[in-house]
């Protein structure tokens, strides 16, 4: 079977794909109205398949244009990730790196990666971007991302993860406050006290995992505030709005008007995982996956 299927072809069928709407997917791609439903109809003609239902006021997608849409949404991002890295290559580059990671991963270990790791690879661009977990799956999945930080005990099965740091939780508590490291005893003495505790939107599992810290405690915490972000939760603890539980690579040594006490006594820990989308083809990847990995003193 002989397609004459043009790249053309494919831009213009995901601009209406996405627009469902002829008249503003022209707009955007700066060709009339009827040239592009031509383009389209010539699409549809060469594969044997409708990809869109047409009606007076709105166009929707057949089965078999959903498919397409999401095949070649993926197929045209490779495609210019692909050119991009050429491009980069011709300009004296080794490639490209966008990085997404969790706060607590920047606080540490992703500075030291790139410091080392951009020893030995001084030709490599670093884009970097705090985001969620679900906003990194996200991005590794469309390929927007080629490496994630990430607290996550599941991925789907289209990404590989690979757990490289497991830590203690610590309790953080106003610079002032009557528990400390040598009068400690469990959590259960912060009963009474309401919690500040990072959104369960941000890490679902990760919010379990705190939970069960409570559940062996014998108690539930009185959660006054949810936030996806460190800096809030130090500021609410400074200002006595409550106390907190976040992972030990998130201790701050600088900020004197809070205290922090390692929960090394409890079960529970928290891992940090890098994430990676196993089709991703960017050439400087596997570098990163040996460096990060290669055992320590070599």
């Amino acid at each position: 079977m002989s397609y004459q299927i043009e790249f053309r072809h494919i831009k213009y069928f995901l601009a209406v794909a996405e627009d469902l709407h002829f008249r503003k997917a022209a707009e955007r791609l700066y060709i009339s109205q009827p040239g592009l439903s031509r383009q389209i109809k010539q699409m549809e003609d060469d594969l044997g398949v409708s990809l869109f239902e047409r009606h007076n006021r709105k166009v929707i997608l057949t089965k078999a244009g959903e498919y397409l849409k999401t095949e070649l949404s993926l197929n045209v991002k490779r495609l210019e990730h692909t050119f991009y890295h050429a491009k980069l290559l011709n300009d004296g580059k080794k490639g490209d790196l966008k990085f997404g990671y969790v706060g607590s991963a920047m606080q540490e270990i992703i500075p030291s990666l790139l410091v080392a790791f951009k020893k030995e690879h001084p030709d490599v661009i670093f884009n970097l971007k705090e985001m969620d977990n679900h906003k990194q799956i996200e991005g590794l999945l469309s390929y927007d991302l080629d490496l994630g930080f990430v607290r996550l005990d599941r991925v789907p099965k289209e990404l590989e993860i690979k757990p490289i740091l497991k830590e203690h939780f610590c309790l953080v508590l106003p610079h002032d406050h009557k528990l400390n490291k040598e009068n400690f005893k469990g959590l259960y003495q912060l009963r009474e006290e309401p919690f500040i505790l990072f959104d369960p939107k941000y890490s679902a599992t990760y919010f379990e995992k705190v939970m069960q810290i409570f559940d062996d405690s014998g108690f539930p915490p009185i959660v006054s505030h949810n936030t996806i972000h460190a800096s809030s939760i130090y500021k609410l603890v400074e200002s006595n709005f409550g106390v907190s539980i976040v992972p030990k690579s998130l201790i701050d040594r600088n900020n004197k008007q809070i205290k922090f006490i390692e929960l090394t006594k409890i079960k529970q820990k928290t891992t940090l995982s890098m994430v990676w989308n196993r089709h991703n083809r960017n050439p400087i990847l596997h570098s990163v996956f040996d460096f990060i990995l290669k055992p320590a003193g070599k």
